[in-house]
This record gives structure tokens, sequence and C-alpha cells, in this order.
């Protein structure tokens, strides 16, 4: 398959890794739009969370917890977590990822 985050989560392309276990991978956005931006990855190639199913959805809540940790590690009082679905939807890698955001007022609209 060629799929860039699987590759990521392989070790195959670096990354600036922020966290790392047998489920997950989590590392810093190459184009960071807070002053926290952090791509949770599955190992286990799920296209987008369109296809999150009752055998995999074990791997979503992994993610949250993390994602939790990581938000408390970066000392971060508020933040935001984003999955993108489908081209229309502004996701451009289809492997299931979320955007953890923080370090500033995550107001809505961004901006």
């Amino acid at each position: 398959m060629d799929c860039v985050f699987c590759k990521i989560a392989s070790g195959e392309i670096p990354s600036t890794k922020v966290y790392e276990d047998d489920v997950c991978v989590a590392f810093k956005d190459l184009e960071p739009q807070a002053p926290v931006h952090v791509l949770l990855i599955p190992r286990t190639h799920i296209a987008s969370a369109a296809d999150i199913t009752p055998e995999n959805s074990a791997i979503v809540a992994h993610i949250f917890e993390v994602a939790a940790k990581i938000a408390k590690e970066q000392g971060l009082e508020g933040w935001r977590i984003v999955s993108n679905v489908g081209k229309d939807g502004g996701q451009t890698v289809m492997h299931l990822h979320f955007h953890l955001l923080g370090g500033r007022s995550m107001a809505w609209p961004p901006g």
C-alpha cells in the first residue's frame, strides 16, 4: 500500500513523534495550525472516520485516550481534536487521523 501515514507508522518515513505504542502513533504536523498541532494515527490502516466499525472502534477510543494524555503533557487547558472525512471534508491523506490543536484560543470559526 502506498500510504504515507502507514509508512510513518512503520518508521519507513521519519517524523517527530510525541507518542507511540502498539496501536497508534502521534507526531508533530509539518504545517502546524496552532502552537501545538499533533497528528494521531492508528497503526492499522483505516481510510477515514466513515470506516469506523464495531470491530475497529476500540482503536479510536484508545487514540482519544492518548490525545488527552498528550494534551495534559503539553499543558493545554483547552484544545480541539478534528478529523476530516473524505475529499469534500478536507481529508488529504486517506488514512484515519486526528488533529490535536491547542496552545491558542480555538474560537470558531478558526482564524
